[in-house]
């Protein structure tokens, strides 16, 4: 069995969460406070939740816990959403931020479908 870090569902969702995590830095004092703070974690929460989900024994737990991992998935989309309206995040980087959930999505719902 594979070590839950060379999934690339799991790849995909630290990918996520450590764009975010660098851009942070750079963002105005009022997004990092408001938006910022619930972004990284909600973006952790992907990977965190596929690596708590992988170490359970049973079906239903796994699935529990990447169902959470979903979840967070949506909600960190929301707070995207949100951060690209009010021009937090730059144009010229939003495609990348774009391409990587657009990837992880359809692998996250995959992942779940195909747990036995």
């Amino acid at each position: 069995m594979k070590e839950v870090y060379e999934l690339d569902v799991y790849k995909l969702a630290e990918e996520l969460s450590d764009l975010i995590w660098y851009a942070f830095d750079e963002w105005p004092t009022k997004a990092q406070q408001t938006t910022g703070y619930q972004i990284i974690r909600s973006a952790y929460s992907i990977a965190s939740n596929i690596a708590e989900g992988y170490g359970r024994y049973t079906l239903a737990q796994r699935k529990l816990f990447y169902r959470y991992a979903r979840g967070s998935f949506e909600e960190t989309k929301a707070w995207l959403r949100k951060v690209i309206c009010r021009k937090v995040i730059p144009d010229k980087e939003i495609q990348k931020y774009r391409e990587t959930v657009d990837e992880l999505g359809p692998k996250l719902n995959a992942f779940i479908k195909s747990t036995k």
